[in-house]
Formats: C-alpha cells, sequence, structure tokens
C-alpha cells in the first residue's frame, strides 16, 4: 500500500511540475525584446469584390515611434504613417485601392523592419464569402 502511495506522490509531483513549467514559459514569452512589431497582412477574394487589412501590433516593451507602413505600388498614397504604438497596442490599417496586395514593409524607429506578404485565410463551405 505504502508502494502506491509513493507513485501517485511522485505522478502528482511531476504531473504539477509540468503544469507550473508551461504556465511560467508562457508568461515570460510576452515580451522579450524592447523594440519589436508584428505585421499580419490579409487579402479576402470575395466573388463581387476584395477587402484587404494589415494589423500593425508592437510586441515590444518599449513604444515604437516614426512607423511607416509601405503597401507596394507607387506614390505616396502607398505609405500611411503612424506616430506611436505603445508596447501591446493593435493598429488596423485599410491599403489603399492602388496598392498590388503583395507585400507589406513596415519599419520603425531603432532599425526595426519587417516585410510580410498578404495572406488569404481558409474558406469554410457554408459561410460568407466561401
Amino acid at each position: 500500500m505504502q508502494r502506491y502511495s509513493i507513485i501517485i506522490f511522485a505522478s502528482a509531483g511531476g504531473a504539477t511540475l509540468v503544469i507550473v513549467v508551461m504556465l511560467l514559459s508562457s508568461v515570460f514569452v510576452v515580451a522579450t525584446k524592447n523594440y519589436s512589431i508584428d505585421v499580419d497582412p490579409i487579402k479576402d477574394n470575395q466573388n463581387l469584390f476584395n477587402t484587404a487589412r494589415v494589423t500593425v501590433t508592437n510586441t515590444g516593451k518599449l513604444p515604437l515611434t516614426n512607423i511607416v507602413v509601405n503597401y507596394g505600388g507607387t506614390g505616396t498614397s502607398a505609405i500611411q504613417k503612424l506616430a506611436f504604438l505603445s508596447p501591446g497596442e493593435k493598429a488596423l490599417l485599410s491599403p489603399p485601392e492602388s496598392s498590388a496586395l503583395q507585400s507589406v514593409t513596415v519599419t520603425a524607429d531603432h532599425d526595426v523592419s519587417i516585410t510580410k506578404a498578404y495572406r488569404i485565410p481558409w474558406k469554410i463551405p457554408g459561410m460568407m464569402g466561401s
């Protein structure tokens, strides 16, 4: 009987340790760099029209300044500027109609730069736009 209680306590201790390690790792993953940005460009091709949006998120620990979003294409309409994004703040942007919807380049102070191609969301049968 004593042997079973040792096995039960060891199993419970091991499970508790795994849960604690997983929780601690998820808590400390939030912001590791001072200046970091995430860009999520989406284009959705419908039957009658196309929609596109770009989400820019400050994933760093410090505020980002002088953010420039380049949608591609020509002219000043292909560029949008944001003065400031606080840590964790998101900006939802709409690209101009003249943009090619191929990729988006976002730059900011402190040598922050990222280029991402537009992604197309999954189509689910029966849902609007499928």
